[in-house]
């Protein structure tokens, strides 16, 4: 029977660590885009993900994070996702243009490039989702999704397949947006406010549980935040369940203060680092650093 050398066991680790946080970096940027995203109190929960009135945000905002990987005493600054909304039309209807734009630090292009963008059109009034787009690069991997969402027939169209959706179902990104104008006072610490999310091909029944508030220091400064847990989706990098944390902050404004979630190997972690054009007052700010 054959033996492994030590030396060759070592490489052999040191390349499946390599593997692992080449990959690691391209799920970091994504995890700020599922950072919201069951029953605890399900029929104002689903007033909540539906037909809700928008305080939280305006057009123009603009919200950069930097993602941190973690794998063993080192944290690696990863890259970047920036997020902006913009106003615009869609179909003759006025609409809100969000973009989730991620990518990795120049530094590590050269083994690992992340270029990776969420675009969703939301309709002004409800916030629900009119269409939604995702273009991907990861390591010289490339796909594209288009869904458009037909409301009156409770149907998408994503590359040309048709599926059904329920009145409520949100997007990847528009999830985000919704999400940041629920009124968390309404809830108790363990509540669980569930939603509706459709992503490639197919609808999944998610939910946000509020935990409470607490004081946070981020890279940033030190905010007064909300802390919820999303349920996350099974995938190649995350195990589904509540593992990832997010706060938000305790204010009208519900910024996404920082994620943080173990994956596979090591953890990733966004701060919010640049704001703009904010809608309310910044509450929760204590101090910046």
């Amino acid at each position: 029977m054959a033996t492994i050398a030590k030396s060759d066991q070592f490489v052999y680790s040191k390349r499946v660590e390599w593997s692992l946080f080449q990959r690691a970096i391209g799920s970091g940027l994504v995890l700020v885009l599922l950072l919201l995203f069951a029953a605890g109190t399900p029929a104002r929960a689903q007033k909540d993900f539906c037909f809700s009135k928008n305080i939280s945000f305006n057009a123009g905002e603009r919200l950069t994070f930097q993602v941190y990987y973690n794998m063993g005493f080192i944290w690696i600054n990863a890259g970047n996702a920036v997020f902006s909304a913009t106003r615009t039309e869609i179909n003759g209807r006025k609409a809100l243009y969000l973009a989730g734009d991620g990518r990795t630090d120049k530094s590590y292009d050269w083994f690992y490039k992340v270029r990776d963008l969420y675009e969703s059109y939301i309709d002004e009034e409800t916030l629900l989702p009119l269409r939604f787009v995702r273009n991907v690069n990861e390591g010289g991997m490339k796909y594209k999704h288009d869904a458009i969402f037909h409301r009156g027939k409770k149907e998408v169209v994503n590359n040309g397949k048709t599926y059904p959706i329920t009145p409520c179902t949100q997007d990847v990104l528009s999830a985000v947006y919704f999400a940041r104008n629920i009124d968390y006072s309404l809830y108790k610490p363990g509540d669980r406010i569930p939603f509706e999310m459709f992503l490639d091909d197919k609808v999944y029944p998610l939910y946000i549980k509020y935990l409470g508030k607490e004081r946070i220091e981020t890279r940033r400064g030190v905010f007064n935040a909300i802390k919820i847990v999303p349920l996350l989706i099974e995938g190649t990098m995350f195990k589904g369940g509540e593992g990832m944390a997010v706060w938000v902050s305790d204010d009208k404004n519900h910024l996404p203060l920082r994620v943080s979630s173990p994956i596979i190997v090591g953890t990733i972690k966004a701060d919010l680092m640049e704001y703009q054009n904010l809608r309310n007052p910044f509450d929760a700010l204590v101090s910046l650093k």
